[in-house]
């Protein structure tokens, strides 16, 4: 019998269990850290293309795995079937549970840091996260929707309405003439929940201002982003605002 073999049979079931959940959790670890060294040595750009090509390559093999031992059916390209043949309903009612636990996911972090090291520890290190985040879903957006390079304020339009934010926040787009328009946040569920325990908003400008401009840019690199308000400054009707101005 190999170590191997006689280490896992010295768990019990619920170590068992446990173990299983964090050899998934090692998996979405190491490929992070894959993310952050190549994106450290080779820059933004080049990663995100990377990252496209090995997720289609992980999905279909990591998937394939787990249908062959959790007796699922999966495509040629690692989609599970289950999925595929759900209803649009559910399948919107996942995508928004999915967001949900993203955020959950980064205030669990947040508050984790301003635990142990303070909010401006805890600030910088959300700030840092966005300067990634948002190029990285504007990339996975225009490949979705097939935008093209230079996709004009349309294409912002459309991509901004399937950012995580608005699956779990309530958002709306104002034109202000045929070269800008005004987003604006109008429910934002961290504010409001601050607001239902009697908590001041929280001051976000800083990671807005990593956010949105990065973002918008990689939409379209001729966009430019300007802040209209943002918490603690901002009237009742909406928490944040943006103005988009495409410099052609």
């Amino acid at each position: 019998m190999s170590s191997q073999s006689t280490q896992l049979d010295n768990l019990d079931q619920d170590q068992l269990v446990q173990f299983v959940l964090e050899t998934f959790h090692r998996n979405l670890i190491h490929y992070g850290l894959w993310f952050r060294e190549v994106e450290h040595q080779n820059g933004m750009e080049n990663v995100l293309e990377a990252d496209y090509e090995v997720f289609d390559s992980c999905l279909a093999f990591q998937m394939g795995r787990l249908g062959k031992i959790l007796d699922f059916e999966v495509d040629k390209k690692g989609v599970p079937l289950k999925l595929k043949n759900m209803s649009r309903d559910e399948l919107v009612e996942l995508a928004k549970g999915s967001a949900s636990n993203w955020l959950v996911t980064d205030g669990v972090w947040f508050q984790a840091v301003e635990q142990a090291h303070g909010m401006e520890a805890a600030k910088r290190a959300n700030d840092l996260c966005w300067s990634r985040l948002s190029p990285h879903e504007a990339y996975y957006i225009k490949k979705l929707l097939g935008l093209g390079e230079m996709p004009g304020l349309d294409g912002l339009k459309a991509a901004l309405g399937l950012r995580n934010y608005s699956l779990v926040n309530v958002q709306s787009i104002h034109d202000v003439d045929e070269h800008s328009f005004i987003f604006q946040m109008n429910d934002c569920r961290v504010q409001s929940a601050r607001k239902r325990r009697g908590l001041p908003d929280y001051p976000c400008h800083s990671v807005g201002m990593v956010e949105y401009p990065a973002f918008a840019r990689s939409i379209d690199k001729r966009i430019t982003t300007e802040c209209v308000g943002c918490p603690p400054d901002h009237p009742e009707e909406w928490y944040c605002a943006w103005r988009f101005t495409l410099v052609e």
